[in-house]
């Protein structure tokens, strides 16, 4: 099993979001989380992350078999957990290849490899970019500075190819992009896709599963996993919403 959530409750602030959630992520496959508005999923995201935000008050969640609870954000992330936000950060004055040259050869350390030297980053970085429709130039440019909505999680698709983890997690990816940039950003999930890495696409609409096929869907309510099934769950909210769901339970 890649990741396993037990019983987990967390908090922002005062108030409890997550409340005694319980999932299972296996290992090679694609996960999808749906569900209504304040059901907890970028919640969740930010726990399984680390985010300062979020205080966790009960449960564990476990990568690979290891606790993660009390580690910090960046040794997770070192270990193979990645996650897209949705509204990516600007760091003016840090280029985007400056700033991703850095982060992959940081993880190259922790894994015991050599770093990239420029030549060979240059070589990797344009290759992938080149598979998202992107500009060689926005290499150059300050982190997420002046980008586009579409650019923002095509950067953030470069950046999961580039980093290579294990559990990738997508928090909206699709929100905002037009079908060019939903394309291009399926595409560069599915190059990634192996029976290694592990997916948790977190959404609002179907239209991103229809390119990258779950293997599972979960519906969250009220801070915890209500249903879990397959491909054809997407085609039951599409048809009857939440509300069928509810009734259900």
């Amino acid at each position: 099993m890649m990741l396993e959530i037990k019983d987990l409750r967390a908090k922002i602030g005062e108030k409890e979001i997550i409340k005694g959630l319980n999932l299972n992520l296996e290992k090679g496959k694609v996960h999808a989380i749906m569900g209504p508005n304040g059901a907890g999923k970028s919640t969740l995201s930010k726990t399984i992350v680390g985010h300062y935000e979020v205080e966790v008050t009960g449960g564990d969640i476990l990568f690979k078999g290891e606790s993660i609870v009390d580690m910090e954000p960046e040794e997770r992330a070192l270990k193979g957990i990645f996650m897209s936000f949705q509204n990516p950060v600007e760091v003016p004055g840090v280029t985007n290849a400056y700033f991703l040259r850095t982060a992959v050869n940081a993880k190259r350390e922790y894994e015991g490899k050599e770093p990239l030297n420029a030549a060979e980053f240059l070589r990797m970085a344009r290759e992938y970019a080149k598979l998202l429709g992107m500009k060689p130039e926005m290499l150059n440019r300050s982190l997420n500075v002046g980008f586009s909505g579409g650019e923002k999680k095509r950067n953030e698709i470069l950046q999961m190819l580039m980093l290579d983890p294990d559990l990738i997690i997508l928090d909206e990816i699709d929100s905002g992009l037009d079908i060019d940039a939903l394309k291009a950003v399926s595409e560069g999930i599915n190059k990634i896709k192996s029976p290694e890495k592990t997916f948790l696409i977190i959404t609002h609409y179907s239209r991103i599963l229809e390119y990258v096929k779950p293997d599972y869907i979960h519906i969250l309510k009220d801070g915890k996993v209500v249903k879990t099934g397959g491909y054809e769950l997407v085609k039951k909210l599409e048809a009857e919403g939440y509300k069928a769901i509810e009734e259900e339970q």
